[in-house]
């Protein structure tokens, strides 16, 4: 997860400047991913390249160094969590991804909370606000990066962010972060829902309708 700069600062095409082939592809989420067991070995490690690739079944996808001390974990194990972070993970974040766990228990250092998994054995990271217990399915030799892409077989989420009485749950309120060109930023205002350049105007008087409930499991 580097930065970028022109290959030739003087060379244009038209009104934008040509720049070499490379992940330009920004902002992104960046997660903690943790690995290995609950009750053993573990690690935490920060990802920037991961995404959800398929809706029906839950799948997502992340991208590893092979070299990396949580790849061989979750080679071994197929198994991993996603926890997303937050403005007060920040620190965290930034140095579970330059220190490695051969070297450092990162929750320990770290001040975090290893919590149990209800579907596999990798710990959630009880300061994330919500947490996606993953299964390997398929794992992809890519070059730099190996591609583990996993089905979603649990997904935790905190109480907090929950409003009861509309089934809303308002994960901006837990101030997510991002990644962008190496640097971290929280998401900002909000703009709109999905859908609301089509949407109609409600006639002036008219009642709005109850936002049906989430059901829990």
């Amino acid at each position: 997860m580097t930065g970028h700069r022109p290959a030739d600062p003087t060379q244009v095409d038209q009104e934008k400047l040509i720049w070499k082939p490379g992940t330009m592809l920004y902002p992104v989420p960046v997660v903690l991913v943790s690995c290995g067991d609950f009750h053993g070995v573990r690690n935490l490690i920060t990802i920037g390249w991961t995404g959800t690739v398929c809706s029906d079944p839950p799948m997502c996808s992340i991208s590893i160094r092979p070299e990396r001390y949580s790849h061989d974990l979750i080679k071994a194990s197929g198994e991993f969590v996603i926890n997303l972070t937050t403005t007060s993970l920040a620190r965290a974040v930034d140095w579970c991804g330059v220190r490695s766990g051969r070297d450092f228990d990162k929750f320990r250092e770290m001040g975090l909370t290893p919590l149990p998994s209800q579907l596999v054995r990798a710990p959630l990271l009880g300061e994330a606000p919500v947490n996606l217990e993953c299964r390997v399915r398929e794992t992809r030799e890519l070059g730099s990066h190996d591609l583990f892409i996993a089905e979603i077989v649990s997904v935790h989420a905190d109480p907090a962010y929950f409003h009861a009485a509309t089934g809303f749950f308002n994960l901006a309120a837990a101030e997510p972060i991002c990644y962008c060109h190496g640097h971290y930023y929280r998401l900002g205002s909000h703009i709109g829902k999905f859908g609301f350049s089509v949407e109609k105007k409600r006639p002036p008087g008219k009642s709005v309708p109850t936002r049906r409930r989430l059901r829990k499991k």
